[in-house]
């Protein structure tokens, strides 16, 4: 059986307090400026967990032009708060025609598939010709985590790697997404950076989603890991930030 996360009841509302905080707001943001919707265009959000993306693509090219899909009953309920139109998926396939979006966007969503291939072949498929997707995924090896025990952090983290089908896929994003098809036309990096460890910031909601997460890790040492963090938190010592790195391509016109 595989140990991709899977993201059901209690992820999913890990996830969601993730996605509201202001490190993802400011991720949104430059997502959004670098895919640059229009009026009237069709959108697809694969992966769309909470639907927080999905509802501000919405507010520019129109309510009725966005979708969204995951395979997660829990997320997709959230993103129907939003009232969002929603699908679930039971893998990396599509339930939509060929040439139905004129843009895409998946973010966090292609490192935790196993079928890669497939996944950006449907990707594919349902573009238009002159379509254009940003895919946006971690390597999780750019982790940069103050801790008090290097080793005991490394294996948490090493824990929270197992989880993910493909914890360095940035590396051959690129090259991927040209096999299936598409013209790379812009990379960059989006740093997330955090030296305090506020109570809402992105990485102390880590501390909580990453240590639950983990597994081959005894409770006991995720817990002293926590604590650690928190610690050094208060202390005025803390350190983290995270790469994640954004890939937008096009489809050929016909």
């Amino acid at each position: 059986m595989s140990d991709v996360i899977r993201y059901d009841d209690e992820p999913a509302r890990r996830i969601r307090a993730l996605s509201a905080t202001a490190e993802m707001k400011a991720q949104r943001k430059r997502v959004i400026e670098l895919l640059a919707p229009r009026l009237g265009e069709r959108i697809l959000d694969v992966g769309c967990g909470p639907g927080h993306l999905a509802h501000e693509l919405a507010a520019i090219v129109g309510s009725g032009n966005v979708r969204g899909v995951d395979i997660s009953r829990q997320m997709l309920e959230h993103a129907r708060e939003l009232g969002l139109d929603v699908a679930q998926t039971s893998g990396a396939t599509l339930p939509f025609e060929d040439d139905a979006f004129d843009a895409a966007v998946a973010t966090q969503v292609y490192e935790f598939v196993e079928d890669l291939p497939l996944a950006l072949a449907e990707l594919h498929r349902v573009l238009r010709p002159g379509g254009r997707a940003l895919v946006l995924d971690t390597d999780w090896a750019s982790v940069v985590w103050h801790a008090s025990d290097p080793r005991r952090m490394e294996r948490v983290l090493d824990g929270w790697r197992r989880r993910v089908a493909d914890p360095h896929l940035p590396r051959t994003l690129a090259s991927r997404l040209a096999e299936a098809g598409f013209a790379v036309e812009h990379e960059e990096v989006f740093v997330i950076f955090d030296p305090v460890g506020e109570a809402d910031s992105y990485s102390v909601h880590q501390i909580a989603h990453l240590g639950a997460s983990a597994i081959g890790v005894r409770t006991e040492v995720i817990e002293a890991w926590a604590n650690d963090l928190r610690d050094l938190a208060r202390s005025g010592r803390y350190f983290f930030s995270v790469n994640r790195y954004i890939f937008v391509a096009g489809t050929e016109l016909e």
